[in-house]
Parts: structure tokens; sequence; C-alpha cells
């Protein structure tokens, strides 16, 4: 079985010093233009990880949700749906 590269990141979004919405990318300049055209209000992407392959940083960006859902009344942060949750 061929190794999974390592290419992806999770990444928050940031409103001063607010986590908005929590993702994955493996181009984060790209992201951060797609989100920016698709009107979200945010400061900016911050990387959260490490290069990841795209297993592991869904599996991390799953638990980055559920600590931030522990510490915020079980909501998603403002541009997470309760789809990924």
């Amino acid at each position: 079985m061929p190794r999974q590269p390592r290419d992806t990141h999770t990444y928050d979004l940031m409103k001063g010093n607010r986590v908005v919405y929590k993702g994955i990318t493996n181009d984060p300049e790209r992201r951060e233009a797609e989100h920016r055209r698709e009107g979200k209000d945010f400061d900016g992407l911050t990387l959260t990880s490490p290069r990841l392959t795209r297993r592991a940083a869904k599996e991390r960006e799953a638990q980055e949700l559920d600590a931030y859902r522990r510490n915020h009344r079980g909501r998603n942060p403002r541009y997470n749906d309760d789809r990924d949750g």
C-alpha cells in the first residue's frame, strides 16, 4: 500500500481572538481566498497542525471541534454548521 502524502493542515479562521471556523486544507492560501469569496468575516487563517495525511487531518479536525464544543456550551464556531460535529 503506497504511503499517503502528508500535505494537509488543520486551521482556524480568526476574528480578533475568536475562532469563527475550524477546517482542513492542503492549500491554505487558496482556502483563505475561498472563504473570503464566500463572504465569511474574519481577520486571518491560522494553521493549527503540522502537515498530516488527509485522514489524520480529518481526525484532528473532529477532535478540535469536539474540544471547542466542550468549552462553548456545545456550540460550533460561527461558520461551522452542525454537520461538522
